[in-house]
């Protein structure tokens, strides 16, 4: 099994916004997806990033514009999943499945992209999604005009997997593949529903934690998001047992990996597509 991930885009935060206690100084924060290539499952996206159909799109809603201008995503061009599927002789017709990790449109903007995936989501969330009104999604940076009409036919719900049990400090969840080799961990906090991957079968267990939080060191040093950042969270009180989590992986010799974390990993594609 292969894993690798890309950045798609670059967003630029004060870190006192994202990270308490921080400081004004301005970072660049990438927003990585990542594709995994299963034996089995064949090729599968774990969300598709920001792509231009969310920041540029000429059919998008007055919401959907201020998000685009107010956070000013740099799309990178060789970062899209069309041109990182290319790298591996694939097109965006040969992926099987899309792992949605969370509902928010850095994670789901590309959906569309993908005719032939099913959908692999929290179904619980996404039926609370469904019954939330456009405000209560529009606060929590959910924008249901990014999914495609029909999402829900082709969703395979978590709910329906077989779960696997923890142990010891090595969280368990959802078996996406039948396998143990990718697990849906239960990441509660920043977005209704949101869930990590743990590849358990690797030399080094990883755990992708996509946004419990947006930096390594807030793990690393305890500490929580910042204002206005800390506002957005679905459940902000979850978002320190999460993290909890993750350290206590982390102590036991796992490799955690968040989305927008500007340090280099080996998992990441290089511009070349090293």
């Amino acid at each position: 099994m292969k894993i690798v991930f890309a950045n798609s885009a670059w967003v630029s935060a004060a870190e006192r916004l994202i990270l308490r206690d921080g400081s004004w100084q301005k970072i660049r924060l990438p927003v990585r997806y990542g594709l995994i290539i299963h034996p089995r499952a064949g090729p599968v996206l774990v969300d598709t990033g920001y792509t231009p159909h969310a920041i540029s799109g000429a059919q998008r809603g007055a919401a959907l514009r201020f998000y685009g201008s107010a956070l000013k995503p740099e799309l990178i061009e060789t970062g899209q999943p069309v041109q990182v599927l290319a790298r591996f002789g694939l097109t965006p017709q040969d992926v099987r499945a899309v792992v949605v990790t969370h509902f928010h449109a850095d994670h789901i903007s590309g959906l569309a992209l993908f005719p032939n995936a099913r959908f692999i989501a929290n179904d619980a969330a996404w039926a609370r999604l469904k019954t939330k009104t456009a405000w209560q999604n529009l606060r929590h940076g959910v924008f249901p005009e990014l999914f495609p009409n029909d999402f829900e036919s082709r969703l395979d719900g978590l709910s329906s997997m077989e779960q696997i049990v923890s142990r010891g400090d090595t969280p368990g969840g959802a078996d996406l593949f039948g396998d143990g080799s990718v697990i849906a961990v239960d990441l509660p906090g920043h977005a209704d529903g949101q869930f990590g991957l743990l590849f358990a079968q690797m030399k080094r267990p990883l755990l992708y934690a996509v946004d419990v939080q947006w930096l390594v060191k807030a793990l690393v040093e305890t500490r929580t998001p910042g204002f206005p950042a800390s506002l957005l969270a679905e459940d902000f009180a979850a978002i320190e047992p999460s993290s909890a989590v993750l350290r206590r992986f982390m102590a036991t010799g796992g490799e955690v990996m968040l989305c927008h974390d500007p340090g280099p990993t080996e998992y990441d594609l290089t511009p070349e597509g090293g």
